[in-house]
This record gives structure tokens, C-alpha cells and sequence, in this order.
């Protein structure tokens, strides 16, 4: 990997940048923006009843909201405290009282009515639960007999009928790696995590292109490098201690570049709540928009790399790092036989960037030094999500964009310790520490003392897919056992979701709260089992940042839900009684153990087993990964690879549609406005142009619509690419087709074609045979 070590956080300067100024008007009033003081005192208010413990857990805990990793206040990057209302909004999920017992167990109609906001704000799940088909409330049981009862059911069923599904609500590297060992123990494969719907292409398609299959660089690198490019990520909203990054990069003069169909409001001015100039004036963060199609960067990625050998048939030397190319990359003719061959209207086309455009941004990177590319679902949401990320690869290789500072490919993660889920083998495709290849295999069965199981496991879709199969087939799922995770508000068509759901003979939930998903109904019984927070874990546990940083987060002393388990002790339990002659390979006494076999079994994480106290970390690999362009690949190199562009026709009068996020955490929602651009949760963000061609005014009533869904919502006029529409996500869902995923990750599609029409006008066709028609011809796009 990397001999360069992190050189620890640095200090921002304090001098005024007027030019940098959104308006002089204080804090922004009048604005459309976040409002932080507003949402502070709220979440202060919502933890009045344990502020000092709430105050333990911001500054002593690492943060389990997004996966910038910050610890206690403080990370790796910036000298000065850290918060932002990411974090504080998922503060009341550590700090909130267990649900009253005479609401937990009304009458399951009464709960299913709430919205899983509601169901979030009743409190924490107390003890074990059960409700066996046909029952209307939840019975109280013990662990024992809900263990014993989950256990007897899987010994009547093949492990191939046994799935486990790990979301990322804050579990630690602790949980994962016990979860991967006890499923393969148990006798099955199918485990997979919450990155499969947000970034597995990113490590798909890193592994292929560079032999990684993580962020190459640190956050750091930011701060001073001559580019940095936003791909389809809006890491203000999503990631918002970010923008306090991308203030110290402007003022090391760094060119900020944002590539999205919306032009983002919040990555184009923010006001960030920990630093004085930019709380009071504002920071305008963004250098240049480049509003691509929903579906069209592989086509602007293609239009910038002709340019560069266009630029390069001109005068040699000038667009491509060839000496890096010729000593350390692979794959070079190829590609620019590829390229050359792509024609200059189709990629125009297909990207929605004019010739023009394109150019200017190809001749921005062959002008600079260095560059760090950062991408999040923008990218990775695509049934082609993979060669997205390997032509963001393709770019850093041909200028030599990586393994040094200032430089490198940064997949950002939403989710704290997520990036740790794959590491530790909770994934159908992974072991700890490397793939499920047969020399991997046998090195880990050596490492943990049995036979793994010798066939493909399955991703989180086709396992819920196969609940639906006949019951004498070997393969229908039967018992689904999900660690958080609310499936009717993350997958694609939410009706077919729940179908699924309900096929499954026995379901269980561990968690902190209850959602929708945990709310519906079984063929036999779901059983509910109440997990600890991160900080309520005895022996503290530990969670990997997007830059790699491994950091520890102790046990923090405050109030307890009494009969809530650690998740890794739940795992440890569960496989004791179901195969009681594997005691000894499980045998798990503490996280300190834990921690001591995943340093043996990932190579990458050796140096976790010293993490034991507040403000321990570590970064596996070095401040670069590919440090001086060396790959861990057979060869050391890196190798470019072909892309080509995926077929997007779409008729006249039909729109891309893609999902966005407002005021929310995953599928968690905190506002029924986004704070960016005031719209409603059912917001349809379409182009002022677009509505008029329409005759769709301002908040108008419109339908959205395909074969798959139809969604009622009010048109928002923001600027978006022109033929392109956003509505949120999880709402937006059921205009999504279910079964469709990406060929090489099995990331599923979250993009597809729609209709709009007032709605007004939708209802008033009495002739279905209208919307038919519509429907078909929408069919015969080639997608």
C-alpha cells in the first residue's frame, strides 16, 4: 500500500476573504438555507432529559452519522471542533427512553398507521418481542426463547434458505466480522450490508481498475490540491463537516468543481456553523457547475479524454502524464483506440454538455498538477454504476492523479463504518481482508478453523426475490435475519418489497427502534430483538472512516435500556445454540478479542488489536494507497479500461428521473422540507422550460408516471439539466423498477424514464387506453 503517514490535522487560517462572501447580510436571513442554530436548540431540547449524556457522547464517542469519522470534536484533517446536524439529528437515537410497554404492544394496526419518523420518536425497543401469524400485538418474550425459537427454525431449513442483511446504524467493525463468521458457521453465504445500495460499484470497479477498494487518499489531500471534483455527490448535504474542507481548500486556492444534473444550491453557497466568516457571511464554495444528464458522465468522461488525445495529436506532452502511463499503467492503446472511435455528437448527446464545455473542463485537469475526484450515489445508482467509477479511474490514471499528495479517488460514505462492512466479510462477495477467491477462502477457513461454505452468496435483492419462490424449492429464502434496515424505504418498489417481506416464514429484527418494515406481516412469526448503540457496547468497538482511518469509540457511561445486547453477542449466542460443537470457534469474550482475530484475518487491519481508549486510531494503508504509482495488482499497475456509452434514448415528452435526499439520514427524514431549496417532500424538481412546454405552472399538482409507479407530487421549477427530473428518495421509489441491478456489484437502479402531466389533466383522460399508450411507448425505449 502506502509508506507516507498521516500527518495529522491542520490549522485554518483566520484571515477574512471577502470575495469568498455569499452576502453581508448576517447569518444569511431571508435565504433559503439550513437554519443550524434553529436545529441545535431543537435537538437540545429533544435530549433535555439526558444532556450530560448526550454531551459524553459528542465529545467521547466517534461519530455515527456519516463517515467522516470524526472523534469526540475532533478529526485528522482540521485542528478545531467538529458538529454538524447530522449527527446532532441521530443524537436522540442514543439518548432516548425505551417505548412505553402500552404503546409497544397495541393493536399492530394502530402502529402500522405511523410513519417510521413517528415509530422513531416512540423510543427504543426494551426487550425481545414476538408476533406469530395471525397475532394483531407483540408478545413479550425472553432471550432465551427468542433465541431458542430462531435457532429450532434454523435447523429445519438449509442454510441456503437462511439470509443475514447488516445496515450501517452505526455498527462497528466489532459487529460485522462476527456476523461474517457466525453466518458462514452456520452454513450460509448470503450476508450482505447496507454498502450494496450505495457504493459496492465503487468497490468493484476500484478493485478492477487500481487493485483497491477504498478511498486512495485522505481527506487532507483536499486542502491544496489545484481540483477537486464533486461527481454526482452533494457531500454538503449529505456529509456537512465536509464544507469546513472545502472552506480551508478555497483558501488554499483550490478549484472546486461540482458534475450533477441539479445545479445544487448546497454546494454552491453554504453557510458552515463552526467557522465565524462563513456563519455570518456565508462561503460560495463552488468554482463550476457542469450539468450533466441523469446517465451521461461515462459520455463526458469519453468527450474529456478525446479531447486530450486531440490535444495530444497536436502538440505531444501537453493533455496525458505519459511517463506515469508508460511505467505504471496498462491498458493505454486500448483505451485511445476506444475513444478515438467515439463520435463527438453522441457523446455531446449523451452527456447533455455541449463540445465546448467539454473542452473546457478536459483542458482544466491537463493544466493542473493535481487533482482528487470524490463521487458518491450520482454515480454509483446506475445499472452501469461500475464503469462510472472506472472511467473517474480512467482520468486519474492518464494524468497520474494518484499515490501522492494533493491527488487521488475518494468514494465518500454516507454512513459511519460502512466502509468496514466488506473489510470484515460481511458481503456475499468478500471475506475479511480479500475477496471470495479460493486462496482467500482457504487462508481465512485456516484462520478461523472450518470449512466455509463453497458456493455464491446472494446480494440483498435477489435474496429478498427468492422469498418468493415455491416452497419446495431449495433455494426460497425462509428466515431473513436483518440488523437494522428498513427495506420498504431503501429498495426500489416498495409494494413488491413488502410482498417479499411478508413471504418470509420468520424475520428478524435487530435493532434500536422499530420501523415500517418491522411492522409487517410474516408467514410464521417475526421476532424483534433490542440491540445496543455503539456507546452502550461493553469494551467500547471500532469504525473505518472513508479515508481509512480505523477509530476507536468507547463505552460511554449513561442510561441503559435493560435487556438490549451488544449485536456481536447476540451473533456469538445465536451460534452456540445452533451448533453448540462450534463453541470454541466463536468464543468471544469481548471486543478485545475481536479486535486481536480481525488484525490476524485482515492483514490491512493489523494495528487494531492496540486500539483500547478514547482518541486511538489508526489508517490502514497510508496517507495514499498506490503511493508513487504501485498497484496491489499482479503486475503493480493500474490498467485503463474501455467504456462504453450505455444506450440512454428516451421519446420526445418523456424525462430521466432520478432520487435526491432533503432533510434526512438515509431513509431517516428530519424535515418535510429540504432546507436547500424549501421544497416539499413531494417536490418533483424539473426545469422551469420543461413546466412550460407542459403548461405546468409553479407547485402545480403534477403525476408522475411510468410502467412501474406512479407518483403524485408539485412541481418545483430549480435549475436541472433540461429533460431531467429528482424527486426524493425513499418517496420517489415506486417509480423505480424492481429486479434491475448493476451486472458487476448488484448495486440496484435508482434511475429510470418517466412521464409528467398535470394532474388535473392525468385524471381527466377517462380513456385508460390514453395512459396505456403513453405507458407502451415508454416501454419501447431502449434502456
Amino acid at each position: 500500500m502506502g509508506n507516507t503517514k498521516h500527518s495529522g490535522p491542520i490549522k485554518i487560517s483566520k484571515k477574512l476573504n471577502p470575495k469568498h462572501w455569499v452576502s453581508k447580510v448576517p447569518f444569511g436571513f431571508g435565504k433559503v438555507k439550513p437554519h443550524h442554530i434553529k436545529d441545535t436548540l431543537k435537538v437540545v431540547w429533544e435530549n433535555r432529559d439526558q444532556l450530560p449524556y448526550a454531551g459524553r457522547i459528542l465529545t467521547q464517542g466517534v461519530c455515527d452519522g456519516c463517515a467522516l469519522g470524526v472523534s469526540g470534536l475532533k478529526d485528522q484533517t482540521l485542528t478545531g471542533p467538529h458538529v454538524c446536524t447530522t449527527r446532532l439529528n441521530v443524537l436522540r437515537l442514543n439518548t432516548m427512553p425505551a417505548i412505553k410497554s402500552d404503546v409497544l404492544h397495541k393493536d399492530i394496526s394502530d402502529l402500522q398507521k405511523l410513519s417510521s419518523a413517528e415509530l422513531r420518536q416512540l423510543g427504543r425497543i426494551p426487550y425481545p418481542l414476538i408476533r406469530n401469524a395471525g397475532e394483531n400485538k407483540f408478545q413479550r418474550i425472553t432471550w432465551d426463547q427468542a433465541l431458542d425459537f430462531i435457532t429450532k427454525k434454523m435447523k429445519l431449513i438449509d442454510p441456503k434458505q437462511i439470509a443475514f442483511y447488516l445496515t450501517s446504524r452505526g455498527i462497528t467493525n466489532e459487529v460485522y466480522y462476527t456476523a461474517a463468521k457466525a453466518a458462514r458457521l452456520i452454513g450460509t453465504n448470503h450476508i450482505d450490508n447496507a454498502s450494496r445500495i450505495c457504493h459496492s460499484p465503487s468497490k468493484t470497479a476500484l478493485t478492477r481498475s487500481l487493485g483497491i477498494g477504498a478511498s486512495s487518499c485522505s481527506y487532507k489531500d483536499w486542502i491544496g490540491t489545484d481540483v477537486l471534483i464533486f461527481w454526482g455527490s452533494v457531500a454538503a448535504n449529505n456529509q456537512p463537516v465536509s464544507t469546513k474542507y472545502m472552506y480551508a481548500a478555497k483558501q488554499k486556492g483550490t478549484r472546486i468543481i461540482v458534475i450533477n444534473p441539479y445545479h445544487e444550491p448546497a454546494m454552491d453557497q453554504y453557510w458552515i456553523p463552526s467557522i465565524a466568516e462563513s456563519a455570518l457571511f456565508g462561503t460560495k464554495i463552488t468554482d463550476d457547475f457542469y450539468q450533466v444528464n441523469i446517465g451521461g458522465d461515462i459520455a463526458f468522461m469519453n468527450g474529456i479524454i478525446k479531447h486530450w488525445l486531440e490535444m495530444e495529436a497536436k502538440t505531444p506532452g501537453t493533455a496525458i502524464n505519459h511517463d506515469f502511463v508508460e511505467k505504471h499503467v496498462q491498458g493505454y492503446e486500448n483505451l485511445k483506440n476506444h475513444v478515438q472511435r467515439e463520435k463527438w455528437d453522441e457523446i455531446v448527446s449523451s452527456s447533455g454538455i455541449s463540445h465546448q464545455r467539454i473542452i473546457q473542463l478536459a483542458e482544466v485537469l491537463a493544466n493542473a498538477k493535481s487533482a482528487v475526484f470524490v463521487w458518491s450515489m450520482g454515480l454509483t445508482q446506475h445499472r452501469f454504476g461500475s464503469d462510472n467509477i472506472s472511467q473517474i479511474a480512467n482520468l486519474a490514471l492518464l494524468q497520474g492523479f494518484i499515490g501522492r499528495e494533493f491527488c487521488g479517488v475518494m468514494p465518500i460514505r454516507g454512513h459511519s463504518g460502512v466502509q468496514g462492512a466488506g473489510e470484515m466479510g460481511a458481503d456475499p462477495f468478500s471475506l475479511p481482508g480479500g475477496g471470495f477467491d479460493s486462496i482467500h477462502k482457504r487462508r481465512i477457513e485456516e484462520i478461523w478453523g472450518f470449512e466455509l461454505p463453497d458456493w455464491q452468496g446472494d446480494i440483498v435483492g435477489v435474496s429478498l426475490e427468492k422469498t418468493l419462490l415455491s416452497e419446495e424449492n431449495e433455494q426460497k429464502l425462509k428466515l431473513y435475519y436483518m440488523s437494522g434496515g428498513n427495506f420498504l424505504e431503501t429498495m426500489p418498489d416498495p409494494t413488491f418489497v413488502r410482498e417479499c417481506l411478508e413471504n418470509v416464514e420468520v424475520r428478524v429484527h435487530q435493532d434500536i427502534i422499530l420501523n415500517s418494515s418491522t411492522l409487517v406481516d410474516s408467514k410464521e412469526a417475526v421476532i424483534v430483538l433490542p440491540a445496543q448503540t455503539r456507546y452502550e457496547q461493553f469494551g467500547g468497538g471500532t469504525s473505518t472512516s472513508t479515508e481509512r482511518m480505523v477509530y476507536y469509540s468507547p463505552e460511554i457511561k449513561g442510561p441503559r435500556i435493560e435487556e438490549a445486547r451488544a449485536e456481536w453477542e447476540i451473533y456469538v449466542d445465536l451460534v452456540k445454540r445452533m451448533k453448540p460443537e462450534f463453541n470454541h470457534l466463536i468464543n468471544f469474550q469481548n471486543t478485545q478479542s475481536i479486535r486481536e482475530e480481525i488484525a490476524k484475518a485482515n492483514r490491512n487491519y493489523d494495528g487494531i488489536q492496540h486500539l483500547s481508549k478514547k482518541g486511538d486510531f489508526f489508517q490502514w494503508g497510508g496517507a495514499w494507497l498506490c503511493e508513487d504509482g504501485f498497484f496491489p495488482t499482479e503486475n503493480r499497475k493500474g490498467t485503463l479500461l474501455p467504456i462504453h456509452l450505455p444506450e440512454m434514448r428516451k421519446t420526445e415528452g418523456h424525462f430521466y428521473i432520478t432520487t435526491r435526499r432533503g432533510k434526512q439520514f438515509n431513509s431517516m427524514i428530519y424535515g418535510s422540507n429540504d432546507p436547500f431549496n424549501s421544497a416539499g417532500r413531494n417536490g418533483v424538481l424539473i426545469h422551469l422550460d420543461d413546466a412550460q412546454e407542459l403548461y405546468i405552472s409553479e407547485n402545480d399538482a403534477v403525476v408522475v408516471y411510468n410502467q412501474y409507479g406512479l407518483f403524485h407530487g408539485r412541481a418545483k421549477f430549480v435549475n436541472i439539466r433540461r429533460g431531467n427530473v429528482e424527486v426524493y428518495w425513499p418517496e420517489g421509489n415506486v417509480l423505480i423498477p424492481k429486479g434491475v441491478y448493476e451486472k458487476h456489484a448488484g448495486i440496484p437502479e435508482y434511475n429510470t424514464k418517466v412521464i409528467i402531466e398535470k394532474a388535473e389533466s392525468f385524471h381527466a383522460q377517462k380513456d385508460v387506453k390514453y395512459i396505456e399508450k403513453r405507458i407502451e411507448d415508454l416501454e419501447m425505449d431502449v434502456s
